[in-house]
């Protein structure tokens, strides 16, 4: 017997709701250009590097700067699992970790560093973001930023998550270790 229940439908408001979202020009992306720009900072936008398109690219320094949304990146702090559709959001987070790993990776190949930026950073003291961006294309900080933790999956379990994280190596590869976190889900609407 098969008790798996089925995804619910995709209504239109949804998909438009979902249409809307920005893949590029996000308000952290523009906090941070802004930010960089008041210090002097000069930056290029829309650079493909290979098959990847980062947020910021600095030519010269070769470092490409991503800033990864908490919701779409699986930010350890802010992540939230919808609560609709889990089977396919899970799905969807764990293919955009994979490929954030990938393009570090390949990245790094081709003779660039990568800097990761969490959006809550950004928004949080943009300043800051910027100056840790200034700092690493002089090679006066590390590239691995704060939180270095990914959320792969996220299951809901009563009033509270299960988290599977993965943390990430200063080289961008995955670490031989999952780890697992049950934290109380946030009340929505408060």
């Amino acid at each position: 017997m098969n008790f798996e229940v089925p995804e619910p439908e995709i209504t239109d408001v949804r998909r438009a709701v979902m249409s809307r979202i920005k893949g590029s020009n996000t308000k952290p992306e523009t906090l941070l250009r802004k930010a960089l720009w008041s210090l002097g900072v000069r930056y290029r936008l829309g650079v493909r590097i290979g098959r990847m398109r980062p947020d910021l690219v600095f030519k010269k320094a070769k470092l490409a700067v991503f800033v990864d949304g908490c919701f779409w990146h699986g930010c350890p702090e802010h992540y939230t699992p919808p609560r609709s559709r889990a089977g396919f959001w899970a799905k969807k987070l764990k293919e955009n970790v994979e490929r954030d790993i990938r393009q570090t990776l390949e990245l790094e190949r081709a003779g660039w560093r990568v800097l990761r930026i969490w959006e809550h950073q950004v928004e949080i003291d943009p300043l800051k973001a910027a100056k840790s961006v200034h700092a690493n294309l002089h090679g006066c900080e590390t590239l691995v930023t704060e939180n270095q933790w990914r959320v792969i999956s996220a299951f809901p379990h009563g009033d509270m998550v299960e988290l599977d994280l993965i943390a990430l190596r200063r080289d961008g590869t995955q670490q031989g270790k999952s780890r697992l976190l049950i934290i109380p889900k946030p009340k929505r609407g408060k």
